[in-house]
């Protein structure tokens, strides 16, 4: 409360540690204290915490660009390359490819295809192809590019979806996917999300993206790699480092699908801070 002239103006205070300073936010709400001041306080607490996560998220941009920067040609390709391997392992096992990371490391770099189904060799290369395009070429996203995607990943192993939406129904789990009928508006109003949302913080975006994506599920068999291609190509082409979600902790990926979208979205800053926390100035200083 602050008392000019006799009369009690009231706010809210919230104060957080950044680097060296103290960062202190203050909201106005009014000469008398609201009736709903818990819910104000709600929405105040959090638009601060949004505040702190988006400077660390700027932070994270900035020193990863400065990183980039400093690369030759020659090493930003073979960083690529690893950033494939890894990317394509790890999102065709979760998808159930036998192919291991080590097999999908001797597909890409050496063209050596192991004793495995033919399957996951052909998704594993036509993935590694599609994601290094990706890196290099921004386009705009539209169904189209989305469905040209799925085609170039699945039309030597499943040629009879490949590159078009499902006119089924399908069932993920215990969770029940849109009427295929209702395919065409909800990947509408997908697009034109994105399209709406350009100023949102783009880490954010990603996250917000690919879990819509996930509930439309709009293709009968390869919406999680289409998902977090999308995702990535978010992340990639607004200047953030990639975010490749690990086989081996997919459990948890899984359950935060199944928690909705605020759910979704705070595993995903979560799990990204802790996977680029190298980048944020505390842990340069220290390394």
């Amino acid at each position: 409360m602050k008392l000019i002239k006799r009369n009690s103006y009231y706010y809210l205070k919230h104060s957080y540690r950044e680097e060296e300073k103290v960062i202190t936010k203050e909201k106005y709400i009014g000469k008398t204290i609201p009736k709903n001041i818990e819910e104000i306080e709600k929405q105040f607490l959090e638009i601060c915490r949004k505040e702190s996560l988006y400077l660390q998220l700027s932070e994270i941009k900035t020193n990863f660009q400065k990183e980039w920067g400093k690369y030759p040609d020659s090493i930003k390709e073979k960083i690529k390359e690893q950033l494939t391997i890894d990317f394509t392992y790890n999102t065709n096992a979760i998808e159930g490819s036998t192919i291991t990371l080590e097999e999908t490391r001797e597909i890409i770099e050496n063209k050596i295809a192991p004793q495995k189904p033919l399957r996951d060799i052909k998704e594993t290369e036509a993935h590694a192809k599609l994601f290094l395009e990706i890196l290099e070429k921004k386009e705009k996203v539209t169904n189209k590019l989305i469905l040209d995607w799925h085609l170039k990943l699945f039309k030597e192993t499943k040629p009879d979806i490949a590159g078009r939406f499902r006119d089924y129904l399908v069932r993920v789990g215990n969770y029940r996917a849109p009427d295929w009928q209702n395919i065409e508006k909800l990947m509408g109003d997908f697009i034109s999300f994105y399209n709406k949302n350009q100023k949102m913080n783009h880490i954010e975006l990603a996250a917000r993206i690919h879990y819509k994506f996930e509930r439309i599920h709009p293709f009968g068999d390869g919406n999680g790699r289409i998902g977090r291609l999308l995702m990535n190509y978010i992340l990639w082409h607004n200047k953030y480092p990639i975010l490749i979600i690990e086989y081996k902790k997919r459990k948890s990926y899984y359950k935060a699908l199944q928690k909705g979208e605020e759910g979704f979205f705070n595993y995903f800053m979560r799990r990204y801070l802790r996977i680029h926390k190298k980048y944020l100035t505390k842990d340069l200083k220290s390394n």
